[in-house]
């Protein structure tokens, strides 16, 4: 019987420490019965005050800004081929490999490895460049994704 009044003590006690605790904070410590019968609070909208464009709000004139100083990579595709790694591995300075393309034909213009157009190689200050020649519509972009 002693081991249950001891018990008893401990969790009177752990009551009173809790009662302590919610009487610091200034919430009430009420019976179980009496919280339950109590009416469900009041709910209201929360008051924000309305975003307006002085303040730093994304107004949608501005939205395009937010992405203009993302880097992107951008490269241009002579063409493509598929060999074999025995091929692969007999490949020397001077050899010579086959593409899928034409001379002449328009080059591929990739952003982050997406096409976006087509162009020919230009040459600019003794540099490459290249003359875009036709734009991806969104619609065909959309269409090779999937």
């Amino acid at each position: 019987m002693a081991e249950d009044t001891t018990t008893d003590t401990a969790a009177a006690d752990d009551l009173a420490d809790w009662g302590e605790a919610m009487a610091e904070q200034g919430v009430a410590a009420e019976p179980a019965a009496t919280v339950a019968t109590e009416a469900p609070p009041k709910v209201q909208p929360a008051p924000f005050a309305e975003l307006r464009a002085d303040q730093g709000g994304a107004v949608p004139g501005n939205q395009l800004d937010l992405v203009m100083d993302i880097p992107v990579t951008l490269s241009v595709e002579l063409g493509r081929t598929k060999i074999q790694i025995r091929e692969l591995l007999q490949l020397a300075q001077g050899s010579v490999v086959d593409l899928d393309r034409l001379a002449g034909e328009p080059m591929d213009v990739l952003v982050n490895g997406f096409l976006i157009a087509r162009g020919e190689v230009v040459l600019v200050n003794d540099k490459f460049g290249i003359r875009l020649t036709d734009i991806v519509s969104p619609t065909e972009r959309a269409r090779r994704l999937g």
